[in-house]
């Protein structure tokens, strides 16, 4: 027998590798569906493995008299130094593993390794079918769990008797978008909904779903999600908040919405035509509620063929009533959770739809086709860079002595650029000539020449805008000055002395 302290530190180890391997699953990056429903289901058993070590470790601690135990037989007796008890367990490991000497110690180990082994896929279905388990879990209608399968639901829903209208896969599929505004079905007519075929059908509808959303989202607590929502039907039950499945005011109405009708106290059901009625007096099914009526009460039944009497709702009725309600709305409640992948699903539809049969065909073979495997193994590599040094031409971080060599360190803001910042001198030199500053001179009606290099700042590009703007006034007025004309009589002026002297009339 084991150490009851060994066993918890044992325990204590087994957790924390086990949360180590889970933020491995959990960090690695998620490019598919596939993959991500892959990580989570891988997550989810991970977290299931530390529940239950999480609870043998409880109760290794609430085990106060082993442990006592334990702690006397470890602890000599006073001013001795008693190994007896430390060379026993030693002699006793040493006969186990003289006895299986091929024993392999570390079985943690093989575990989360396999948890953590990622699908190989290597373009071979038969490969891809046999290693990927996870793809076994879901039909191919529903796409790795993209999409619901609703047809099997949908079938034994149009089957109840006396629904009315049956509707379409489209018009089925609205019909659970539309139950999180109020419970689903619950326009029904009340002799549908306490019927078995609509009973076994609600049950199966909510077995789906559940099971579809365990499946396809495996780190949420669904069933704590399903506690809740009974729990708070529960509450709105007793206080009478589902007046459409409590209230008898329509209880002896017919399904077709006619008034008129006979009503038979043996059979406890409505006939709407007297012919109907006179057929099933015949039937065995009558008569053997009859005669089980009249066993019961010394009285028989009076005047069957008389006005129809208002129906009473037995004790079996309310019981079967407030179940379909129940699982309805827990229904309501996943359908509600599911409505995004409810909405996908119906999108899908109506795209299939109008796809032809070579397309279909088509776009089967490409889901049947698995993934591109990555080309390296960079990419499922986590990189350390905690330094967030830029990385080279290989995927990894420089090293740090060219980082510093470069002066990737030092920050140059342009104002001018949206105050973007410039990692390294050489990079802030390159972008006077990138489009980034070009676009924001011409924003400014500045023309990005070799002038307003270093320039980061606006005020700064503007003024020296100004002041190349006066210096080119000033050349021109030098070349007005120096520029010399001669008249007719061989007098020389300059351009502007000359101009003024003809416009008087002088020259």
């Amino acid at each position: 027998m084991d150490s009851i302290i060994e066993l918890q530190r044992q325990t204590h180890e087994e957790i924390e590798r086990f949360e180590r391997a889970l933020y491995t699953a959990l960090s690695r990056p998620q490019t598919t569906h596939e993959r991500k429903i892959q990580n989570e289901q891988k997550a989810a058993q991970m977290l299931d493995r530390i529940c239950s070590k999480t609870t043998i470790l409880n109760n290794l601690y609430l085990d106060e008299d082993a442990r006592k135990v334990e702690i006397n037989s470890l602890s000599p007796p006073s001013q001795q130094n008693d190994l007896s008890e430390f060379y026993s367990r030693l002699v006793k490991i040493q006969e186990h593993h003289n006895k299986y000497p091929d024993s392999v110690s570390g079985g943690i180990d093989l575990e989360i390794a396999a948890l953590l082994e990622d699908t190989e896929l290597d373009g071979e279905e038969e490969e891809l079918e046999e290693e990927d388990s996870i793809s076994l879990m879901f039909s191919g209608e529903e796409a790795y769990g993209k999409y619901v399968d609703l047809y099997a639901n949908h079938v034994e829903y149009t089957n109840i008797k006396n629904i009315g209208k049956r509707p379409g896969y489209l018009q089925y599929l609205d019909l659970l978008i539309d139950a999180p505004f109020g419970v689903i079905h619950q326009d029904l007519p009340k002799d549908v909904r306490a019927s078995k075929q609509y009973e076994t059908y609600i049950k199966n509808l909510h077995q789906y779903l559940l099971g579809f959303a365990q499946r396809s989202q495996p780190l949420v607590d669904v069933e704590g999600g399903q506690v809740a929502a009974e729990t708070e039907f529960n509450e709105a039950w007793e206080a009478n908040g589902f007046p459409e499945w409590t209230d008898q005011k329509d209880a002896s109405k017919p399904v077709n919405g006619e008034e008129s009708g006979i009503w038979c106290a043996a059979c406890q059901k409505h006939y709407s035509k007297q012919t109907v009625y006179d057929a099933h007096l015949t039937s065995k099914k009558h008569i053997k509620a009859t005669a089980k009526q009249a066993a019961a009460s010394d009285t028989a039944l009076a005047n069957p063929n008389g006005p129809t009497p208002p129906p009473t709702w037995n004790n079996t009725t309310k019981t079967k009533l407030r179940e379909a309600a129940r699982v309805s709305f827990l229904v309501t409640k996943l359908a509600s959770f599911l409505l995004t992948t409810l909405n996908d699903t119906k999108s899908n539809v109506e795209r299939r739809f109008s796809l032809t049969a070579r397309e279909r065909e088509q776009e089967l073979l490409e889901q049947h086709k698995p993934p591109a495997a990555p080309t390296t193994a960079a990419t499922e590599e986590r990189i350390y860079n905690p330094l967030k040094l830029p990385l080279g031409w290989d995927g990894k971080p420089i090293p740090y002595w060219l980082y510093k060599l470069h002066g990737l360190g030092v920050e140059y803001r342009c104002e001018i650029c949206s105050d973007h910042v410039y990692m390294g001198r050489k990079n802030f030199d390159r972008h006077f000539q990138e489009s980034r500053h070009a676009f924001g001179m011409r924003a400014l009606g500045l023309p990005n020449t070799k002038h307003f290099h270093e320039i980061t700042k606006i005020e700064d590009a503007l003024a020296l805008a100004e002041k190349l703007k006066q210096e080119g006034r000033h050349e021109i007025f030098q070349q007005e000055t120096m520029e010399e004309l001669e008249d007719d009589e061989g007098n020389v002026y300059n351009r502007k002395t000359y101009e003024d002297l003809k416009k008087q009339g002088i020259i």
